[in-house]
């Protein structure tokens, strides 16, 4: 699905990326942390994003947070988020094998464009 981020804005915690996708505008804030584990695992912000505006599953974490699934390859993109008032807070990132996280079963437990 077609994403555009239209802003990036410095925020105390991290990056704050406004994008439009699905003909809605979301902001999501990207913390120094999930910044720096983007970079660690050699992915791209415009992937994170991608994989929480259309993951293949989301699934319910710990203390109130959602785990944001998309397959890559024999990987799966997996970022941690939870909600501050009605913001998308990204707290971090990491690529294991899809073998050991990825459930399949077409979970959804949020929906940040719904």
């Amino acid at each position: 699905m077609p994403m555009r981020i239209v802003a990036t804005i410095a925020h105390m915690r991290g990056q704050l990326y406004q994008i439009i996708a699905a003909g809605k505008t979301v902001s999501i804030l990207l913390t120094f942390h999930a910044l720096e584990r983007i970079v660690q695992w050699r992915l791209t912000v415009e992937g994170v994003l991608q994989t929480l505006l259309f993951p293949e599953e989301v699934l319910r974490g710990h203390r109130g947070r959602f785990i944001a699934h998309r397959r890559s390859h024999t990987h799966v993109v997996r970022v941690i988020y939870e909600y501050e008032d009605r913001l998308p807070v990204v707290i971090t990132v990491y690529y294991p094998s899809a073998q050991r996280y990825f459930q399949g079963n077409g979970i959804y437990e949020d929906h940040l464009l719904s």
